[in-house]
């Protein structure tokens, strides 16, 4: 797992900075031991992506995804190639790891089939809004190939918006949560189309939660999301604190989306598709978390962290603890008390790393 997993999370403030190549390749700099070793350890990078990446069939895929990308978000590619330049890696790595979920269901099946199958941001969320409470709490798991290496990224854009955001190392922020000082934050779950849902060299997910960084309003958020054609489906728990709102947008190719508005009955999403009508390949581990989930109490924020913290199914847990699937933290962002928590731990036992203000500019707690 490398030695910087016996380190707590790290932050790095960045910016503004005089463009976006400078901000990717400050992170990249500051982080450059880390994103080398996630690399060197990440064996679906080593056993499926790179092979392939030396195959006649990439080629053509790779520009897709570079021109389309590269097209719809400039700013946000340039941050990219930063990133690699910075922390002095391949550039193709960096490529591959920020386009994982777009390139994975497109090997060969020869490929895949003799592999582990890929779930590096498999998580599970549990929201609710009503009068008594409005919280979402956010279990990030992940592949073992992530464990001690991710940080946090508190960004400050030329145009004066800043941001959070939990980033896996050499990815754009964010691919698992985030907060700008619009008041805005989100939570993502990947979901399974199945492989006639998926068009090749579409919209790279990361390049589009990175986007939702800069939204200035749940409104705004869900434009930015509609406005991309990905190529493989995601779901988003967008927030906005300051009118106490949070919703469930599920979406998938060729422009689909589905908007849930989370109420008073608590909503609890691992990684499936709940309410967008969509092909899907069926995810034991989802099915067995959802199950779970639905058994047990959801009265309150203790109740909340408990679901997430549980550990009763021990094929299928609600939190991981391998040997391939980890849950990395928790997230809860509480839209009452204005904050956005870090849980490094089992979230039972509440061990709070990070603490944020939803309400203030620099995100300090008053």
């Amino acid at each position: 797992m490398g030695s910087s997993a016996k380190l707590g999370l790290e932050m790095f403030e960045v910016g503004p900075c005089e463009d976006a190549y400078t901000m990717g390749f400050l992170i990249g700099q500051r982080f450059s031991d880390m994103i080398k070793s996630r690399l060197a350890s990440d064996l679906i990078l080593h056993n499926q992506l790179l092979p392939f990446a030396q195959t006649p069939e990439f080629q053509p895929l790779l520009q897709s995804l570079t021109e389309n990308n590269r097209n719809k978000f400039p700013g946000y590619w340039e941050e990219l190639v930063g990133t690699a330049d910075g922390s002095g890696v391949p550039i193709l790595d960096i490529i591959l790891i920020n386009f994982r979920k777009e390139i994975l269901p497109l090997l060969p099946k020869t490929t895949a089939m003799n592999q582990s199958i890929d779930t590096p941001d498999d998580c599970s969320d549990v929201l609710v809004v009503s009068d008594s409470m409005a919280v979402v709490a956010h279990n990030e798991d992940a592949n073992v190939a992530l464990v001690g290496h991710t940080y946090l990224i508190k960004g400050t854009l030329s145009n004066g918006i800043s941001f959070i955001a939990y980033t896996y190392a050499g990815e754009l922020p964010s691919c698992a949560f985030g907060l700008n000082t619009h008041g805005l934050a989100f939570t993502l779950n990947s979901v399974p189309p199945s492989e006639n849902e998926i068009v090749a060299g579409g919209i790279g997910r990361n390049f589009v939660s990175r986007d939702l960084l800069e939204a200035s309003s749940i409104d705004d958020a869900l434009c930015r999301i509609k406005s991309s054609e990905v190529s493989v489906g995601h779901s988003y728990n967008l927030i906005e604190t300051r009118t106490r709102k949070i919703m469930n947008v599920e979406t998938a190719s060729r422009k689909r989306v589905s908007v849930y508005e989370v109420g008073a009955t608590p909503f609890f999403h691992a990684n499936m598709y709940l309410h967008l009508q969509v092909n899907q390949l069926q995810d034991e581990n989802s099915i067995a978390r959802q199950s779970r989930a639905a058994a047990l109490h959801k009265r309150s924020k203790d109740n909340f962290l408990s679901l997430l913290g549980d550990t009763n199914d021990p094929k299928y847990p609600i939190y991981m603890i391998g040997p391939l699937l980890y849950t990395l933290c928790t997230a809860v962002i509480d839209l009452d008390e204005q904050t956005l928590s870090i849980v490094e731990g089992n979230p039972r036992k509440g061990k709070i790393s990070h603490i944020f203000s939803t309400c203030t500019e620099d995100f300090k707690m008053p």
